[in-house]
């Protein structure tokens, strides 16, 4: 609940309960334990805690708007574009400064968790313009990764390739789950073909659409449903994950591959064997 209101990371949370410093109605809370926000008095660290109901927004960020809460140099943010009075809200991960599209804005840390944690692997997708005509090798690269000063990307996946000879520009959409600083540009950069334009389409299942630049809108009932569906469905296999590592167990097999192997080889026969 402590993360899911946006009050802390969901292992921050769990750490703080661990350490008792958060109680329920005057009881020690534990990992695991439920609430009513509307009726339950909820402390850590001896302050009463105000848990706001979960709000969900996204925004066309245009260029030149800064993905923050605030600038020490007074520059516009997305959280400009909200409207006067609206709820707190924060954005989820960032674009640059150059960089347009869709921002979720919201006070839901657990799905931020889910949408921004790089184990937990939610796809992010891009319509990337660059300079100059990208071969098919280029592209494989892009697919399969490419060394940056942080590391080799990880794969992704590109499609949609058009070359528009006058411009001199090749577009594509590319497909990621990594987030970092600057990843696409750097990636291009490092391959030739500096980018033009990008634009993030898609976060995880909420797409941009036919938002404009510099509007902003709340999330349809059904699209908080698939958000929070695909934010669970994040969170179970990383659990999963990490349960496997921590045991030291192999994936499951098939059904059919297990009755395979569960299957004990049959004695062949040798000189001597068969009874007489």
């Amino acid at each position: 609940m402590l993360a899911a209101a946006g009050v802390a990371s969901r292992r921050t949370a769990e750490a703080w309960i661990r350490a008792g410093r958060v109680t329920v109605d005057g009881v020690v809370a534990q990992v695991g334990d439920s609430a009513d926000p509307a009726t339950s008095r909820i402390v850590v660290d001896g302050k009463s805690l105000r848990l706001e109901r979960a709000v969900y927004w996204i925004a066309h960020k245009p260029r030149g708007v800064l993905t923050t809460t605030s600038d020490p140099e007074g520059r516009r943010t997305v959280l400009h574009l909200m409207p006067a009075g609206g709820p707190r809200v924060f954005p989820v991960g960032r674009l640059d400064l150059d960089t347009e599209g869709l921002v979720l804005l919201t006070n839901d840390g657990e799905v931020t968790h889910a949408l921004l944690h790089p184990s937990l692997e939610s796809e992010r997708e891009y319509r990337v313009t660059v300079r100059g005509r990208v071969d098919d090798a280029t592209l494989e690269r892009i697919t399969t990764g490419v060394v940056l000063d942080d590391g080799v990307t990880a794969p992704a996946r590109v499609s949609r390739v058009g070359f528009e000879r006058g411009a001199d520009e090749t577009s594509f959409t590319l497909v990621m789950h990594e987030g970092r600083k600057r990843q696409i540009r750097r990636t291009m950069e490092r391959l030739g073909h500096p980018v033009v334009r990008l634009v993030r389409v898609r976060m995880g299942p909420l797409l941009l659409g036919r938002l404009g630049s510099g509007k902003v809108r709340v999330l349809r009932a059904e699209e908080i449903a698939q958000l929070k569906a695909h934010a669970r469905a994040c969170l179970r296999r990383a659990a999963k994950e990490t349960q496997r590592q921590a045991t030291g167990s192999r994936p499951v097999q098939a059904p059919e591959a297990g009755r395979e192997a569960r299957r004990k080889p049959r004695k062949q026969s040798r000189p001597g064997d068969r009874n007489a």
